[in-house]
């Protein structure tokens, strides 16, 4: 797995051991067709990257111009990679790890913590483990807890084939994209041109 984009663009990311089923990337065309999709909307943004696993995502964001990102994801593992990843790619990031238990999260308040007070993000990117109906549950989460910006992005890496809502709360799905046996959908407040 590498960087497809930005300033670590090419750089190798470290992935989980041979066998652990609990942390699986999002691949290198996956998140190059992402981006490809979001272009200048990264730059000088806050990132939100749940269920983090390797912090393919949020690094990847950062190398095309974040301002922040927060990782969160429940496994040891995710936070030892994401340090690892981070250190190999961005030498002086402007990010964080929080260890938290996302399927049983009843609210996210606790992930501003270190940030500025007013500070909220403006893009989230979730990939729960495939097919465990944990999305519309943490979407559900992060839209009730005042963490979003008025216009910000919520994209969720989910099986091409589970079915995700069209509106959860005030965030309404506005675009889905397929890539293979992988399926992107866009949630904001209000639909947005991408």
């Amino acid at each position: 797995m590498r960087i497809t984009g930005g300033n670590a663009r090419g750089r190798t990311l470290t992935t989980p051991k041979s066998g652990n089923a609990v942390i699986r990337p999002t691949c290198d065309r996956v998140r190059e067709a992402l981006f490809n999709i979001l272009g200048d909307r990264i730059t000088d943004r806050f990132v939100l990257d749940l269920f983090a696993g390797t912090g393919a995502v949020g690094i990847e964001a950062l190398s095309r111009g974040a301002a922040f990102t927060l990782f969160v994801d429940q496994s040891m593992e995710a936070g030892r990679l994401i340090e690892t990843n981070l250190r190999a790619c961005c030498p002086q990031p402007s990010a964080a790890f929080v260890r938290l238990d996302l399927a049983a999260a009843l609210h996210l308040h606790t992930l501003r913590t270190g940030l500025p007070r007013a500070a909220r993000f403006d893009l989230v990117f979730m990939d729960p483990p495939y097919q465990k109906n944990l999305a519309e549950q943490v979407l559900a989460v992060v839209e009730q807890s005042d963490i979003l910006t008025a216009d910000a992005l919520v994209i969720i890496e989910e099986h091409r084939r589970v079915n995700l809502p069209a509106a959860v709360g005030g965030l309404t799905v506005f675009d889905q994209r397929r890539y293979g046996e992988t399926g992107l959908w866009f949630y904001g407040r209000k639909p947005v041109t991408i």
